[in-house]
């Protein structure tokens, strides 16, 4: 019964708005997470149902021992669409098996009523625009090559086509380098070279932060990522930087820590130290990241631009859905990680990104950013659309920045059109000619105060004297 409590907890999190479907289940432990995912699913699809079928049969009013409704809806849909309760005898499930006949009539009378010939026509279907977006693979250059990659998949009978029109078609994206695109249906969570870390699946919106910082393949590149697990953008920059240099990957949640750590070894990514800690309470001044040149941001967001992982089942898709309080803290939040990233003595490049399609998470903090006093002293701008994406057609809302050239830095990706998630990227850069962040600006402009005193003094002094001579002379 265990396993049904620890799932109830991924919904009763769910409804609490605590995050998605995919980053809530990736706390749960390995063993069962995959498990507990397809559970998830599947009573999410038929949550509508299932509730009614609670409701008409009063089960939570006769049975006080059950005092989740999340743990109830699980064990019916195990019930009435499934292969029955899988745990041992105990007051909960005895509860459930005592109103088990009164339970598949209310089942089948809704069925009739909604004139469903089977069971599956009674489920919440998925996002019609996930049939839209190609299942992408990410080739990890840390262990082979995209052209070995392309070699591997044409002797298994795929062809270089247009990943729609076959379940054998797969074609090498146009944007971002070593990802390739199959059709949505195809699956790789059973392939060996998922298994083996060779390829990475990755939606190709979620493969733009690395891609945009572009961090050096050079010994000396120090790099963070701010909020790495489950470990995708992490491994990504890692292979950017060809195994090289440092890249510190931080997570401050243990369990998401330990999937992150298994995620970089599978990924064969010796490049980085992972760090179990709140990237917000590192000090910039700590001698250990003086070096660092290079921070991506991919800061918790509402994930409303998801479609492809069920989280529309939710029922949280709108904004209106998702509260403006709620997205005004996210909001908030994000503008402090960028605030705190502005702050590291060397940085010169930030990339922030979400997967949000509200303007109040993307634009709007961006805006804000901008106006900071990290922004002022650090020399902070939007990168020149040159330097972001330039092919990519979809930029950033021009109301709602203070200039075109701002919206065209910004690169946005909407599921209706983009064949990706919906996405948001935007790069920092400081424009300060030393190549120091924040910390270095504010040292030169105390040495350049310094130096102006000075000179200041001299002259005032030598006027002084000037002026002293010439009233000897007269």
């Amino acid at each position: 019964m265990n396993f049904y409590f620890e799932a109830a907890k991924v919904l009763d999190k769910l409804d609490s708005k605590k995050g998605s479907i995919k980053s809530i289940i990736a706390t749960v432990a390995e063993k069962d997470r995959r498990r507990t995912a397809a559970l998830v699913i599947e009573t999410l699809k038929y949550k509508p149902v299932l509730n009614e079928v609670i409701d008409a049969a009063k089960l939570l009013k006769e049975e006080r021992k059950i005092t989740s409704r999340n743990l109830a809806l699980l064990l019916i849909h195990d019930l009435l669409l499934a292969n029955g309760i899988q745990a041992g005898d105990g007051p909960v499930k005895q509860g459930i098996l005592r109103h088990k006949t009164r339970l598949h009539s209310e089942f089948t009378r809704i069925k009739i009523k909604r004139g469903a010939k089977t069971n599956a026509e009674l489920a919440q279907t998925d996002d019609s625009r996930a049939a839209q977006i190609p299942r992408y693979v990410r080739v990890n250059r840390n262990c082979w090559t995209t052209e070995k990659a392309v070699e591997t998949f044409a002797s298994r009978g795929y062809e270089l086509a247009d990943p729609l029109s076959s379940y054998k078609a797969f074609a090498k994206d146009e944007h971002i380098p070593d990802l390739l695109a199959f059709h949505p249906q195809v699956q790789f969570a059973e392939d060996a070279l998922y298994k083996e870390g060779k390829i990475i699946l990755q939606d190709k919106a979620s493969c733009f932060p690395a891609h945009v910082l572009a961090p050096p393949a050079d010994e000396g590149c120090h790099v963070i990522d701010a909020t790495a697990a489950p470990g995708n953008k992490t491994s990504h920059l890692s292979a950017l930087m060809g195994n090289k240099g440092r890249l510190y990957a931080f997570e401050r949640d243990r369990k998401r820590f330990s999937t992150l750590k298994m995620m970089l070894a599978k990924a064969r990514c010796k490049n980085v130290e992972a760090v179990n800690a709140d990237f917000l309470t590192t000090s910039p001044t700590d001698e250990r990241y003086s070096k660092v040149t290079h921070i991506l941001l991919d800061p918790s967001c509402s994930g409303s631009g998801i479609v492809n992982r069920m989280d529309h089942l939710l029922e949280s898709d709108t904004q209106e859905d998702e509260g403006q309080d709620r997205l005004a803290k996210l909001a908030a939040f994000q503008l402090m990680m960028i605030r705190h990233a502005m702050k590291f003595p060397s940085v010169k490049r930030i990339v922030y990104s979400t997967c949000s399609i509200h303007a109040i998470e993307n634009e709007r903090v961006v805006r804000q950013a901008l106006e900071t006093p990290e922004a002022t002293d650090g020399h902070f701008a939007l990168a020149p659309l040159a330097d972001v994406l330039p092919t990519w057609r979809r930029r950033g809302l021009v109301e709602e920045m203070n200039s075109p050239d701002d919206a065209q830095s910004l690169v946005r990706c909407s599921p209706d059109g983009d064949a990706t998630n919906g996405f948001f990227v935007c790069l920092f850069v400081t424009k300060h000619d030393g190549g120091g962040g924040a910390a270095a600006v504010k040292q030169k402009r105390r040495i350049d105060d310094e130096t102006t005193d000075t000179t200041r003094k001299k002259r005032s002094k030598h006027r002084r004297k000037e002026a002293s001579g010439a009233g000897e002379s007269s």
